[in-house]
């Protein structure tokens, strides 16, 4: 028996490093930086956007189109929500509801937040792929890029697959584009293997004459409260804008931040604050380039105008904060922008937010 237990403790070890090996090398571990492949309509080549043009962009975070009749299990904090799916029905009806919205308001440039792709919570859908169907007339460029991506989670209330990613869609040729990964919330290699890897989607559109635009998709995010590792993702993106402010590109830059503008902190009850500081790490980005909604907007007496957030709380009745920005290059210039709310309250947890905006003239 003396002689057999050694035996059988390097038995285990071996099987257990071989299943780790396993687990590993099945897992979606992307590198820093990746090039994404721009895909572009072959049968009518898209237009080039042109110096000193008017974009009308929208940004909207579509929570996988699972609309507002639910309180997911990951909403509230002790993981004790409700729900854990959307229905095929509430799917395809805010599909519609989507779609209806970006026809209505025909933004040249649209950037998407959380749509699905093969998890099993919206029936494996790719949902990027049912949008453009619907959308093709407009949309001939787009990009994507994958924030969470796993074959299988072994969460009680997951149990499956799960797929949710950025895209990009553009009436305007995109000649290349690149993912880069932000940091990480920090936690076990193991925990790490399945957890979500928020990125910036970066799109380069071609400009008449030479130049480029620099067109950026994101969601910051931490699968749980932790307001350091935002101010980190906050940081790596202040990092690319100064590097591209630097070398003279013009930029843009969309998404849900999950950070609050100056203000709204105090505003909110006590609970609700929690994942939140009172000094908003965006205050990075603010300092020093302009902000859609600004913070005399989000603070200021209109407040309500630039809501974009409604938590899946029955307690809560109605947006209570602002979560989703457009931040541009100076060399651009604000012509009009407001959150679309009165009829896009029930689609998603978050509302869209558009802005038109004039591009640069060549020097």
């Amino acid at each position: 028996m003396n002689r057999l237990l050694p035996r059988l403790i390097l038995f285990i070890l071996l099987l257990a490093a071989a299943l780790w090996g396993a687990l590993y090398q099945s897992t979606w571990r992307p590198a820093d930086r990746e090039a994404v492949e721009p895909l572009c309509s072959t049968t009518d080549r898209p237009a080039l956007l042109k110096p000193g043009q008017a974009v009308k962009v929208m940004t909207w975070n579509v929570q996988y189109l699972a609309g507002k009749r639910y309180v997911f299990w990951y909403e509230r904090l002790d993981g004790s929500g409700p729900d854990e799916r959307p229905s095929a029905e509430d799917l395809a009806f805010n599909l519609d509801e989507v779609v209806r919205v970006i026809r209505d308001e025909q933004p040249d440039l649209v950037l998407l937040q959380e749509l699905g792709d093969g998890a099993r919570d919206t029936g494996y859908q790719n949902q990027l792929a049912l949008l453009q169907e619907r959308l093709a007339d407009l949309y001939p460029c787009s990009t994507q890029a994958f924030n969470w991506k796993a074959e299988f989670v072994p969460h009680p209330r997951i149990w499956g697959s799960v797929g949710l990613k950025l895209a990009t869609l553009s009436r305007y040729r995109i000649d290349s584009a690149e993912r880069l990964q932000l940091p990480l919330h920090p936690s076990t290699p193991l925990v790490r293997l399945f957890q979500p890897r928020p990125a910036l989607l970066v799109s380069y559109l071609p400009l008449q004459g030479g130049g480029r635009l620099a067109l950026i998709n994101t969601q910051q995010y931490t699968p749980e409260p932790d307001p350091e590792t935002l101010r980190q993702q906050t940081a790596a993106t202040a990092a690319l804008l100064d590097r591209l402010e630097r070398s003279g590109t013009p930029w843009l830059i969309g998404g849900d931040f999950s950070l609050l503008p100056l203000g709204q902190y105090p505003r909110l009850d006590e609970q609700q604050r929690v994942g939140y500081l009172p000094d908003s790490p965006l205050h990075l980005l603010w300092d020093k380039y302009p902000m859609i909604p600004s913070n005399a907007e989000a603070g200021g007496i209109e407040r309500s105008l630039w809501l974009t957030y409604w938590p899946n709380d029955p307690q809560i009745s109605g947006p209570d904060r602002t979560l989703d920005y457009l931040i541009h290059s100076p060399s651009l210039r604000r012509l009009e922008a407001g959150v679309r709310q009165g009829d896009t309250l029930q689609i998603s947890d978050h509302l869209p937010l558009l802005a038109r905006l004039q591009l640069p003239a060549h020097p």
